[in-house]
């Protein structure tokens, strides 16, 4: 698979030492570029850090050893230790931060879920390491991976990327869905025995509160960094309708009481209005989705200080392409339903000054299209830096990592993305990332 030096893995034709057609710094020398040192000077033209409400012209950021040293006006010099890049054509980000993935789950599953029943150990961790290389150079330095059927790929994933030895983002992890039997977590295919489900898919699977206490202990055990729960059925699962509550409030309860002794988080996997209000009334911190909130229930999300992480793209996706992938009409009857619904909430509770976190879907959405949700947002009401913040400094405050990312300021880590034109006259842009720097290591540098 892929090492700890990041370059080797890119096309020869797509890494470049400065941008072409940047303008020349009659100022700045250039050193030698090593793309592995954690020590880099970067030249951008424009930069949006993710705190200020200003777009600024002409900086140089400086990494050190891994994290940002300081930013300054862009003509200052470059140390004599550090290598430089020259953007000043471009736009610099802060690395983007996504709150909704799913790690060992590809989107083309969804037409025949058996799959799972077949998939080795091995196939689950090539999919995680491949779906984690992807996810990075789509210009996601951090992500929440908001569980797995099979967890312990995602678990394998992690440590070799803090290790060096694989290509991809931060990772924090739920690890296995905490859900009721043949709920939106639980593998039940109709026509299949249960017997067929391979039992590591089931270690989140509980029917009551001492259960489920029990479920979120051994998540923890197993390495889990926050817990997710299914609060009521997802999408693509089948029976029930979409909304219909499967854990109870005292179920969730149990779960938040285990993370809360962990200093954990909690999120739920919600639809509707009723398993929304017991979700937030059992103390979780944010809801996935939550497509059919009613005015009630996203008040009390407000009140509640609880974030949303809503998948405002997705459901075009699976109009698009759904049928075509042999999805089950089941499932296409049920994005159909929640699509708009949720575009609806979005705007609701955006209005209401709700905190927002950028999440795509990562199993119903591909993972190179992981920057399509912008537009949507933008489209729907959010303001285009606002939308910008929610991938970067709110994300990064919501999952407590505000002192290492989200923001182009010194002392975080040098996790830095760059695009071509502004984004915030056209948020298209961040569909495609021309540079992606994770730690002061350039992992994609193209034309």
């Amino acid at each position: 698979m892929l090492t700890s030096s990041p370059l080797r893995y890119l096309p020869l034709c797509l890494v470049l030492i400065a941008c072409e057609g940047s303008r020349p710094s009659p100022t700045i020398s250039q050193p030698p570029f090593v793309p592995d040192s954690g020590n880099i000077a970067v030249r951008c033209g424009a930069l949006i850090d993710g705190l200020s409400d200003q777009t600024y012209t002409d900086r140089l950021v400086v990494i050190r050893e891994g994290r940002f040293e300081r930013i300054t006006a862009g003509d200052a010099s470059v140390p004599d230790d550090m290598s430089f890049l020259d953007f000043s054509e471009l736009t610099c980000l802060p690395g983007l931060i996504n709150t909704h993935v799913h790690l060992a789950d590809l989107p083309g599953r969804a037409s025949d879920y058996t799959i799972y029943y077949r998939l080795t150990d091995a196939d689950h961790k090539e999919t995680s390491f491949g779906n984690a290389e992807t996810t990075l150079l789509t210009g996601f330095t951090t992500v929440r991976n908001v569980g797995d059927y099979f967890p312990e790929a995602v678990y394998f994933a992690r440590e070799k990327i803090r290790a060096g030895e694989i290509t991809g983002p931060r990772i924090q992890t739920a690890g296995p869905y905490l859900t009721i039997p043949a709920g939106g977590g639980d593998l039940v295919i109709p026509g299949h025995d249960e017997s067929e489900i391979p039992p590591a898919a089931r270690t989140g699977v509980a029917s009551t509160p001492d259960e489920f206490r029990e479920a979120a202990k051994s998540a923890i055990a197993g390495g889990a960094d926050f817990l997710k729960v299914i609060a009521s059925g997802a999408v693509f699962s089948f029976g029930g309708i979409p909304g219909a509550p499967e854990m109870h409030q005292d179920d969730i309860e149990a779960v938040v009481a285990v993370a809360r002794d962990a200093g954990i988080q909690v999120t739920a996997h919600v639809h509707s209005a009723q398993s929304g209000k017991d979700a937030i009334l059992a103390g979780v911190d944010s809801l996935e989705h939550a497509s059919l909130l009613d005015d009630e229930a996203i008040a009390l999300a407000a009140a509640h200080g609880v974030a949303l992480s809503m998948d405002v793209y997705n459901g075009t996706y699976t109009e698009d392409v759904g049928r075509e992938q042999g999805y089950a009409e089941e499932f296409m009857r049920k994005n159909f339903e929640t699509t708009e619904a949720q575009r609806v909430v979005f705007e609701k509770a955006y209005a209401l000054g709700i905190r927002i976190v950028y999440g795509t879907d990562g199993a119903v959405l591909p993972h190179d299209m992981g920057g399509w949700q912008f537009g949507i947002m933008v489209e729907r009401g959010m303001a285009p830096m606002d939308a910008l913040k929610s991938a970067t400094s709110v994300a990064a405050e919501h999952m407590d990592m505000s002192g290492d990312v989200g923001a182009i300021e010194a002392g975080r880590f040098g996790d830095l993305i760059a695009v071509r034109g502004d984004p915030l006259d056209d948020m298209n842009i961040m569909k495609t990332v021309d540079v992606v720097i994770k730690g002061g290591l350039a992992f994609k540098l193209v034309q």
